[in-house]
């Protein structure tokens, strides 16, 4: 109890400089969701509603345990308010000060009183940053009383229609921080800074009760306090609130996403003697960001390319309160993808978050609310005012949109421009505004099309929209490459970065994704990686390597091409390593065989060059070929891997130990008995239906069948040939379908198929049934550990890899990687299971492999991201199906998401081996 007591004192009031002259913080809540201050409470309406209890404070009430959860409309209790009282005492050496009390946000209408007396008007608007000069009603000499009415539903019917009649979680309460800023009477309320590329610097000191003769001197600074250029300054005139500086900087390292260079400046306000009166200290960016017509978007007279994703400020246990680490988290997960920019959708995020963006890079769209309805001009004049005064400093934000898809105030966009010095592009999302077209989920066509004949620069500022596992990285290589073929094009964001589940305090901690509406995530609630994770970080890489397999007459030499927009590869880096890979019986991992590093390679942007790899004199020797790149923090931006052999069959040393094979067979079976291993084959169908060996009995059975054809047996053939045994199912001429079985003993039983298909189909190869209930795992060698979709085959890794059975379905339960699934380029799987393991291998590249059908998500309403699956448990197939988005059925995705097509009228011919020893 003692150490708690000294911690809330030893938080509850510091300073950001020892010195009365800076401005003091006294927090009267926690600083995030890690850090709270209790509250007393009282909720009118749901959970623990009508009596007094405490509550952690900043939070959502919901995720403390108290009132209604609603998402889209407040149809639960929509009356619902909640009452906050907290005491605290103010330093008597503040009493000379002008004081502030700042709630960084409360969901959604707040009134505030300080020792029962109103600290202003009631605030409407329940993401925004307000404050209250509340001076004159606090009592120095004790304790005093803050008091805070939250009501879910505004006053404002406006507010409500923009904020709480939404695609998203409408929580309640006071969820950023609460704090008091302690100035002196004479004082910098803010300041607003225009740094542009070419050195110039702008500064608008926003002063409060400074007399005229007073003076606003600045000195920019690096990080470490060391001053670059000269002090400027500014006297104060009569009794004007802004004082304009201006200054010249040469030299100085320009802010980008890939080069965030960071500078601060240190702001005074001194009477006319030179005496110091009031400090402040903000960090900012030298960089000119805007937007060129018919032509696209620049930042430092560079055209830059947007690799965004839209984000929702969430976390299941504590819903839109979030922490500094959290933040910083996950602007590294969006720079992790090669994302180089954020739309904060659809309300401004913490401050921290924006820092982040500011250190570590992503270039941002800052939205006011208004998912698809308007606040009055009235409200909306205040939030406008609220919104870019706070963030207005920020070298990450570019650009402002007003609303979101048709919550778009038009007399609102003027504003933005009041308080932004630099004067940012405004857009309004989903519209075609002020030269941009910010189209939601275009088709793949509406791409071509906007390309051929689009006057304005491109950039939709939600596409590719995520359900369960599709959208994402489904359809965007495609999707990409044509955006990229725009000459107007400025990239896009992505729909969306995190699934948005909640915990439900309601339901015993149920994980809540509201059906179909918010599993859109790349990542789920938790940040776990979806597959399309991985396939955006290959398809954005800023190093691109387009070589899918490698040439036979390969020599080390690796084409390579600079996507980036200011940074040349001679700053990036690169690691190769040449790997042998275990085979099915082995518990080893791979085997280093050679490995090594280079320099990056002197490349500009758009570039294209020749990485050598110093191979050895063996390599073909080895398994697999891996090259890494690396940014220039040492980053991974992806690795590339590249199988050296080709599929074969199993090396058998059994040759010595040939034992008879036994044929026997009844009205309606044959079974054969060879090296101990008993095969049982239907005689109506031609297949195989039993195995036995000496461990257990093996039910695989109905195979090979035709993937998505049904097959008539015309003659069930078996016959010795030499020292070998055929069976040789012959099916009708409709078919197209032959199979041959190959029984030797001592070796491994082979399988020859061919098909020939038709038309175009969902997916093409053979299947067996196994039942699922008897899988456990799978080990296999080939690309993983994801499985894929046909319009969604980059992000894996050529290796040997080992998945534990699940029935994870994507966006409802997490457990990744998903194993039921498409894999591809498979040579050679183990399927574990509670009988006998058995390892079956390939004889050809591009094999795809199926593991059994994903169930279909409860929540989905429609198939688009429900793909169809052959009729059987095990597949090897040629061709698979695609996956759509929340609103595209695949075939809107573009050419890979096409069905497939039997190339040039020749048969698709394969083998494969079993070993069920």
């Amino acid at each position: 109890m003692i150490k708690k007591l000294f911690f809330m004192f030893a938080t509850a009031f510091f300073a950001l400089n020892v010195e009365a002259q800076d401005t003091q913080y006294q927090y009267l809540s926690g600083k995030d969701k890690d850090h709270t201050v209790n509250w007393d409470f009282f909720v009118n309406t749901g959970m623990k509603s009508g009596v007094w209890d405490k509550i952690q404070v900043p939070s959502n009430w919901e995720q403390q345990g108290f009132g209604t959860y609603n998402y889209y409309k407040d149809t639960q209790n929509p009356e619902e308010t909640g009452q906050y009282k907290y005491k605290f005492r103010v330093p008597k050496s503040s009493a000379d000060k002008e004081i502030f009390i700042v709630f960084e946000a409360a969901m959604t209408e707040a009134e505030v009183k300080i020792n029962g007396k109103l600290a202003g008007p009631i605030h409407q608007g329940g993401f925004y940053t307000f404050q209250y000069n509340i001076t004159s009603l606090l009592n120095f000499d004790g304790e005093n009383l803050l008091e805070v009415k939250v009501s879910k539903q505004s006053t404002d019917k406006s507010v409500n229609n923009a904020e709480r009649k939404a695609d998203f979680w409408l929580f309640g309460g006071i969820f950023r921080p609460v704090y008091l800023k302690i100035y002196p009477k004479s004082h910098i309320d803010r300041i607003a800074i225009d740094a542009k590329a070419n050195g110039s610097f702008n500064l608008d000191a926003y002063t409060e009760n400074a007399v005229a003769g007073s003076v606003v001197k600045a000195q920019v600074q690096k990080l470490n306090g060391e001053k670059v250029g000269v002090e400027i300054s500014s006297k104060i005139i009569g009794q004007n609130p802004v004082t304009a500086l201006k200054g010249q900087f040469n030299e100085v390292k320009l802010w980008n996403a890939e080069s965030p260079n960071l500078y601060q400046v240190v702001v005074t306000l001194t009477d006319a003697s030179g005496k110091l009166i009031h400090r402040t200290k903000q960090k900012f960016g030298f960089r000119t960001a805007e937007l060129r017509p018919h032509d696209g978007f620049y930042v430092n007279n560079k055209k830059v390319i947007f690799k965004g994703v839209n984000r929702h400020s969430e976390w299941p246990e504590s819903g839109r309160t979030l922490s500094k680490t959290l933040n910083i988290t996950d602007v590294k997960l969006i720079k992790e993808m090669n994302m180089n920019a954020v739309r904060m959708s659809h309300y401004p995020p913490d401050p921290s978050f924006l820092e982040a963006c500011d250190s570590l890079g992503l270039y941002v769209i800052n939205e006011l609310t208004g998912w698809q309805a308007k606040y009055d001009t009235e409200v909306g004049t205040k939030l406008v005012k609220e919104l870019v005064v706070r963030d207005v400093n920020h070298p990450s934000i570019v650009m402002w949109a007003n609303g979101n898809e048709g919550g778009f105030n038009y007399d609102l966009d003027y504003l933005y421009a009041k308080y932004d010095n630099q004067k940012r592009l405004v857009i309004h999302p989903w519209e075609r505004f002020n030269g941009t077209d910010t189209k939601h989920y275009p088709d793949y066509n509406y791409v071509v099309n906007t390309a051929l004949h689009g006057n304005d620069v491109f950039f939709p500022t939600e596409f590719m929209h995520g359900l369960h596992d599709g959208g994402h990285g489904a359809g965007l290589d495609d999707f990409w490459s044509m955006m990229m073929k725009h000459p107007y094009a400025a990239g896009g964001f992505l729909w969306s970065f995190a699934d948005e589940g909640v915990i439900r305090l309601d339901r015993n901690g149920e994980m809540d994704i509201q059906g179909n509406a918010a599993p859109d995530g790349i990542l789920g609630p938790h940040r776990e990686k979806e597959g399309s994770f991985y396939t955006i970080k290959e398809i954005w890489s800023p190093v691109q390597i387009a070589m899918k397999d490698l040439p036979a007459n390969f020599d080390g030499k690796v084409l390579v091409e600079n996507q980036y927009s200011f940074t040349n590869l001679n700053q990036c880096s690169f690691e190769w390593k040449l790997s042998n890979l275990p085979n099915p019986a082995a518990n080893n991992q791979q085997s280093l065989v050679a490995s090594g590093k280079i320099k990056g390679i002197t490349l500009s942007p758009g570039e294209k060059g020749f990485l050598s790899i110093p191979l050895p004199a063996n390599w073909k020797s080895s398994d697999v070929l891996y090259l890494t790149a690396f940014d220039a923090f040492k980053q991974e931006l992806f690795t590339w891997s590249w199988a050296i052999k080709m599929p074969a069959a199993p090396i058998t040393n059994n040759a010595n130990s040939k034992s008879k094979m036994d044929v026997s067979e009844t009205g309606k079976a044959l079974t054969l008995v060879v090296d101990g291993i008993s095969y049982q084959f239907d005689k109506k169908t031609g297949y195989i239906q039993n195995v036995k060996n000496a461990k257990s009995e093996i039910s695989i059975s109905g195979g090979p069948a035709l993937a998505g054809v049904k097959c008539e047996l015309k003659e069930f053939k078996h016959y010795a040939s030499g020292d070998d045994y055929i069976i040789e199912p012959i099916y009708n001429n409709e078919a197209k379908f032959k199979v041959k079985w190959i029984f030797s003993s001592g070796k491994t039983v082979k399988l020859d198929y061919e098909y020939s298909v038709s038309g175009e189909v969902d997916f093409m190869g053979i299947t067996f049934n196994y039942p699922e209930e008897n899988i456990t795992g799978m080990k296999w060698e080939g690309n993983g550990p994801y499985r894929v979709w046909k319009n969604r085959l980059k992000g894996t890794t050529f290796g040997v890899w080992n998945n534990d059975f699940n029935n994870t379905i994507t966006g409802e339960s997490w457990k990744y990687p998903e194993f039921k699934g498409y894999y591809s380029n498979v040579y050679w799987v183990t399927v574990k299971n509670k009988q006998s393991p058995f390892t079956i291998y390939t004889s050809k590249k591009g094999t795809f492999f199926q593991m059994l059908k994903p169930q279909k998500a409860a929540g989905a309403t429609n198939n688009n991201t429900t793909p169809v699956f052959p009729d059987g448990d095990l597949g090897f197939l040629d061709g698979i199906s695609a996956i759509g988005t929340k609103f595209q059925a695949a075939e809107k995705l573009g050419p890979q998401s096409q069905k497939n097509m039997q190339l040039n009228y020749s048969w698709n011919k394969g083998s494969l081996w079993f070993d069920f020893k």
